[in-house]
């Protein structure tokens, strides 16, 4: 067996989810291709559990388990992209059996990005959308100055900020120990992180956001055009950084339809 940017490249397509990284929200016999969504800093799979009643019926669903939240609440948390994207590819690998869309929000847009980076280096894996959710563009990530709160005060002022959380969420002293860590580790991955803005994709990708995200401006979003050499479209809607929230009813849909529109090859592929 061979292997990619450490990911081991053998025998791979059985169908068998990995429960430890991956959450399955919908399972179907016979599935046309599979959505895997990546969550936001902080953020955890259960953000995308009503997501499989917007989506179409022939459409596997399923949501990324970061360590140290949820179910994997006392593992350690990872600080590193590399170190959370290259076990997301390894458990992703068995599910090549189908077309793989990504969706990622904040964060988890750029971890869907290197996931499809890796994956579309790996012979027979397939991905045949991207959805990027919030997000600076690599080449715009690459210019900014990364935001890295040196204390638990300014994190947390931070979140608020964003619209993450309100604030008395934070001043339960149980709940306050039970939410930092994650998010601490989330917030320093996401500083250290410097994507590669010369590595393109071959697949479309879709942009989605905020009209009024104070991290995001509307053009930073739309550098995302970019990212790929196949087609690229977005989105806005009208809220900031989690417009999601609010707009689950169009922005899911929206996904669906998308997913729907792909060409007839990415349905034979799957047969």
């Amino acid at each position: 067996m061979g292997g990619v940017n450490g990911v081991m490249t053998g025998p791979r397509a059985t169908g068998r989810v990995d429960e430890t990284w991956l959450r399955p929200y919908r399972q179907v016999r016979n599935p046309r291709l599979r959505l895997v969504c990546f969550p936001h800093a902080g953020g955890a799979a259960s953000a995308f559990r009503t997501w499989p009643l917007r989506l179409p019926a022939d459409i596997d669903v399923l949501a990324a388990c970061y360590p140290g939240r949820e179910s994997r609440l006392r593992e350690r948390v990872v600080e590193r992209m590399d170190q959370l994207v290259a076990p997301l590819v390894a458990a992703l690998l068995p599910l090549t059996d189908r077309p793989l869309a990504l969706f990622g929000h904040s964060m988890g847009a750029s971890v869907a990005h290197e996931v499809a980076l890796r994956l579309n280096e790996v012979p027979g894996a397939d991905v045949c959308q991207v959805f990027i959710s919030a997000r600076q563009s690599p080449r715009a990530l690459v210019e900014a100055s990364p935001i890295n709160p040196t204390t638990d005060e300014e994190l947390i002022a931070e979140v608020v900020k964003l619209g993450q959380s309100r604030p008395e969420v934070f001043a339960d002293p149980d709940l306050r120990d039970l939410l930092l860590p994650a998010l601490r580790a989330d917030f320093k991955l996401v500083a250290d992180y410097r994507p590669d803005p010369v590595r393109v994709l071959p697949v479309p990708v879709t942009a989605y956001g905020g009209t009024s995200d104070p991290e995001v401006p509307i053009e930073e979003l739309l550098s995302w055009s970019a990212a790929t050499s196949a087609a690229f479209e977005h989105r806005l809607f009208p809220g900031g950084h989690f417009y999601l929230e609010r707009h689950e009813a169009d922005l899911v849909p929206d996904i669906g339809a998308r997913l729907k529109s792909l060409p007839n090859s990415v349905a034979e592929r799957a047969k």
